[in-house]
């Protein structure tokens, strides 16, 4: 929903300062803001859950190499 806010924020922005409607501009910056943040939000929840995933792959490895090791 984020982008959602981004561009409807961002028109609302336009139409406010088309028409001289300075709430409505306020209130389209307020929003384009909005949706920023929440894909900023987003991204980091993607990049932790990238951290956590690797953290996990590499200790999960380390204890399959631990066993390949033993085997050779």
């Amino acid at each position: 929903m984020s982008s959602k806010d981004r561009f409807v924020g961002k028109a609302k922005e336009a139409a406010g300062k088309a028409t001289g409607d300075e709430e409505l501009a306020s209130e389209g910056r307020t929003q384009h803001a909005k949706g920023k943040a929440g894909e900023a939000i987003d991204e980091a929840k993607d990049t932790a859950k990238g951290v956590a995933d690797a953290a996990k792959d590499a200790l999960t490895g380390e204890d399959e190499d631990e066993d390949d090791d033993a085997r050779s």
